[in-house]
């Protein structure tokens, strides 16, 4: 290493600058990642914030927070629930709340400011709010109400309930709890409750049912109705590829807990109890993966409106049901956050009328119609045309995707289903009365409300057409739980796309309440042995498990919040989780350390295998694919030791991965550095994962290589391909990751791109460049292969997490110009606030820009820069260098700067 000195002379990190009060300022305050959140039951929550700040090498020195019941109390110092008084402390992210308890359904106020490092302290920022939900399941009055009816193999038709309410006072505030069994809407004087969609969630039912928390004050009035509708969704819906359904139970049920508090100080709760009514309505049918049937006529003008006729509906049921496995909902709610209108109406070879919304997308139609009263109109959907140009649905299996809408007449009719969605680009329409024409239809797109955080764009528009697939493909999977397509009769959280995906899904968007959400049902749903499902919620109790790569979810999925976020919380709440994961394949391995599979193992799912029709399956060796995996979480779980302080544990994981590295050498490695299995995967694998002995490494590198040489192209599934581009750029192969990422035929990633894919298919040819689509398991929109997406973010475009420093509170900057590119960008916005690492190739010079937030610093290398004059922001700099190879790495506080050379 030599350190070079270019002129004149600014050290960074010394750099005195003049700072002032006004010039830095404290925002986007959060509480447990969310801005201003109700409900929910945390009783320690985590406080975080950003600084805003004009000048460069700004750092955080000492924060001061003020919690208090009112905003006007926070400058009360004998009303403060809590008070740090003067923190000397540069941590912003995931400050543990330390004050006074807090009761049930209480709201309190926090702030903060901060000192920098020239002790100049901030203003007070602006104040936020956190609000508990109900703390103790003992404060539960209201009862779970149910209707009578027989238990059928088909679908039923969605339940509705009411009840009326006065309130004889002024109203100070008023919060409603609820919950079902079932999906339910709410509805409080004809209005619907909040916007979110598809509540209470996909959750392990039987051991967790999420309740949400909605402030209706300004939905009262004097006298008042409440009211919801309840549908099958995935607790008593159709459930799996099997036909099954109803797998966690066959009654619906509401469960609601409405708290009014009057100006005087008194409080009123009305509750779900036998004074409710229930019936049936217009949904007749509602089904996640069949669809909606909706007849109009059926509709009841006013039924959640107050002086209601409610002579002809039934007296509720009580249901003897759980309240002790309530818990809150501090997850992603599910939201409609867009919407699209088709860019053409098609007329197929079949005479059939299509719309085309341009975009493979999840969430449902909204249709504009008029007509008689009677006339039914079918909306069936699906993702693509066959190659003749016809409607295709095949690959949807046994999903019927379809709803059907019976119109009551008289006048135009807006309908949009409530219960159910469809992963679709291409919308059949029947019976459609009148003249179709595109204002009539919109597509209403719908995911878990994750904030978009990250976005790569390049020179090449293939690429950013790619990245645009992998979005969507995120968006679209990520309905409140991961699932591996959106669109078949199967939609479930499969555990080893999960983990693949995991840090592109980091990338992309803000997903650290999705995954620690998802996450405890991984832990409830795990068998006390530390066996993991493959699917989670586990509906199957266990049918499928233990399967490699798939369940190591249970660890790589919390270390990947853990470097996205800085979080240590989630490798507290799992540790016991993973821990236990470990020790499963621990004792199935037993004293040779080998994991050797007796159950069904998906290995590396779906690679290519050209010798295969189809190739449904692994050709890497299950086994050593075992094995590998084994070792690689093992792995990681003595670094999770070590960051939370279990050095026992640490110890014990360390000497457990060197054993079964040693085992793993001696099985499966010979002598020349050759792997028994001579696959992309399996080296891949065991250069990744650090299963090479040190003396073969390059032994095995260049095996590695002369297999990417030999097929040019990939020949890897759902485990391997994460890995392979990351892995050639670590043994110095850039221009082999690069002719597979711009491989435009089949197998390749930008194949589907050429074909007009705009989501990431399940298949490498999903459809065939003659068109013919592969029958049976077939999904295009499945995100696993997205999982190249990391690469271009941190190889690329050059953002990196330094697993010391995670969250970005340092970032390792170092772009990989290549693959012909002039140019590629990432725009990030980490949780410390916006990153920048942006390059060009501008008249044969290189210029890169790097944006680095408040309270972080960044380690950047320039590639090929050594040797040459380099200019930061438009002036020659002395600074401190590294040289490294052909490349030189510096250390900068915070601020914007571009280099050119």
């Amino acid at each position: 290493m030599k350190h070079l000195k270019l002129i004149p002379i600014i050290l960074l990190f010394s750099v005195i600058t003049i700072s002032v009060q006004a010039k830095n300022r404290v925002v986007k305050l959060v509480t447990e990642y969310h801005e201003n959140p109700i409900g929910i039951d945390v009783e320690k929550p985590r406080f975080s914030w950003q600084i805003l700040s004009d000048e460069t090498n700004v750092t955080q020195t000492a924060y001061e927070i003020r919690v208090a019941n009112s905003p006007k109390n926070l400058n009360k110092k004998s009303s403060l629930l809590w008070s740090t008084g003067k923190v000397e402390s540069d941590q912003s992210v995931n400050i543990e709340y330390e004050g006074q308890a807090l009761k049930s359904m209480q709201r309190a106020y926090w702030q903060v400011r901060v000192w920098d490092n020239n002790d100049k302290a901030t203003a007070w920022s602006e104040p936020v709010f956190w609000e508990t939900g109900i703390l103790d399941n003992k404060e539960w009055k209201a009862s779970w109400i149910t209707m009578k009816e027989e238990v059928s193999e088909k679908s039923l038709p969605s339940q509705y309930y009411r009840n009326e309410f006065s309130c004889s006072k002024k109203v100070e505030s008023a919060r409603v709890y609820v919950t079902s069994l079932g999906l339910y809407q709410l509805f409080i004087n004809g209005e619907k409750v909040g916007d979110q969609l598809f509540t209470p969630g996909f959750t392990s039912y039987k051991k967790r049912i999420q309740y949400q928390t909605y402030d209706v004050t300004s939905m009262l009035q004097k006298e008042n109705a409440i009211g919801a509708m309840v549908g099958d969704g995935w607790y008593r819906g159709y459930l799996g590829w099997e036909g099954g359904k109803a797998y966690y139970g066959d009654q619906l049920a509401l469960f609601v807990q409405l708290v009014v508090n009057y100006t005087d100080g008194t409080s009123e709760i009305i509750i779900t109890d036998k004074n409710w009514k229930t019936s049936y309505g217009a949904i007749l049918e509602s089904d996640i993966y069949n669809g909606e049937k909706y007849d109009a006529r059926k509709e009841m003008g006013g039924w959640a409106d107050p002086g209601f006729d409610e002579s002809k509906w039934e007296a509720v049921q009580i249901l003897n049901h759980a309240k002790d496995i309530l818990v809150a909902s501090n997850g992603l709610p599910v939201r409609a956050t867009e919407e699209i209108k088709p860019i053409k109406i098609i007329t197929t070879p079949k005479g059939e009328l299509v719309l085309d919304l341009g975009q493979n997308m999840v969430g449902y139609v909204r249709m504009k119609v008029e007509g008689k009263k009677g006339d039914q109109v079918t909306l069936q959907f699906a993702e693509v045309l066959d190659k003749n140009g016809n409607f295709y649905t095949t690959n949807l299996r046994a999903a019927e995707a379809t709803d059907v809408y019976t119109l009551k007449g008289g006048g135009e009719e807006i309908y949009e289903p409530y219960f159910t969605f469809h992963g679709f680009r291409y919308v059949k329409l029947q019976g459609y009365p009148g003249e179709l024409t595109k204002d009539k239809i919109t597509g209403v797109v719908i995911h878990s409300d994750m904030k978009p955080t990250g976005n790569f764009t390049c020179s090449d528009p293939l690429i950013n057409q790619l990245q645009s697939n992998i979005q969507w493909g995120q968006r679209d999977n990520f309905l409140d739980i991961p699932t591996d397509c959106p669109q078949r009769d199967e939609r479930v959280g499969w555990t080893g796309d999960t983990q693949v995906f995991s840090m592109t899904a980091a990338f992309n968007f803000g997903v650290a309440p999705f995954y620690k959400k998802w996450l405890e049902d991984l832990a409830l749903d795990q068998l006390p042995d530390g066996e993991v499902p493959n699917i989670i919620p586990d509906m199957w109790n266990n049918k499928f498990g233990g399967c490699t790569g798939w369940a190591d979810a249970a660890v790589i999925v919390p270390w990947t919040v853990y470097r996205a976020y800085g979080d240590t919380r989630i490798l507290e709440q799992q540790f016991s989780s993973m821990k236990n994961w470990i020790n499963y394949m621990k004792k199935h391995a037993g004293d040779d350390y080998l994991w050797i599979q007796k159950r069904h193992q998906w290995g590396d799912w779906l690679s290519f295998n050209s010798n295969k029709a189809g190739y449904p399956g692994a050709y890497t060796e299950t086994d050593l694919i075992a094995t590998a995996y084994f070792k690689y979480s093992t792995s990681l779980m003595a670094q999770i030791a070590r960051i939370l302080g279990k050095t026992d544990d640490a110890k014990e994981f360390d000497t457990l991965a060197k054993n079964i590295k040693a085992a793993f050498a001696k099985e499966y490695v010979t002598a020349n550095g050759r792997l028994v299995s001579h696959t992309q995967t399996a080296y891949a694998m065991a250069l990744s994962f650090d299963l090479m002995p040190d003396n073969l490494r390059d032994a095995a590198a260049r095996h590695f290589s002369n297999q990417v040489e030999k097929f040019k192209h990939l020949t890897t599934g759902f485990l391997g391909t994460p890995l392979l581009c990351t892995t050639l750029s670590s043994i110095g192969r850039d221009d082999l990751a690069f002719m597979l990422l711009n491989r435009k035929e089949f197998p390749g990633w930008l194949y589907p791109v050429t074909t007009g894919a705009t989501t990431i298919w399940e298949r490498w040819d999903t459809q065939k460049p003659d068109g013919t689509i592969i029958e049976g398991m077939n999904s295009f929109n499945h995100y696993s292969y997205g999982a190249i997406g990391e690469w271009l973010y941190n190889h690329v475009a050059g953002l990196n997490i330094d697993v010391e420093n995670p969250g970005y509170k340092h970032i390792l900057f170092h772009p990989h110009p290549g693959g012909g590119l002039t140019n590629a960008k990432v725009n990030f916005e980490s949780i410390y606030g916006p990153v920048k690492s942006a390059w060009e190739i501008k008249s044969d010079k290189f210029v890169y820009e790097v944006t680095i937030p408040a309270n972080a610093t960044g380690t950047v290398t320039l590639p090929n820069a050594k040797g040459k004059s380099i200019k930061m922001n438009s002036e020659n700099l002395e600074l401190n260098v590294n040289e490294r190879g052909d490349n030189l790495t510096l250390k900068l506080g915070s601020g914007s700067y571009i280099f050119e050379y």
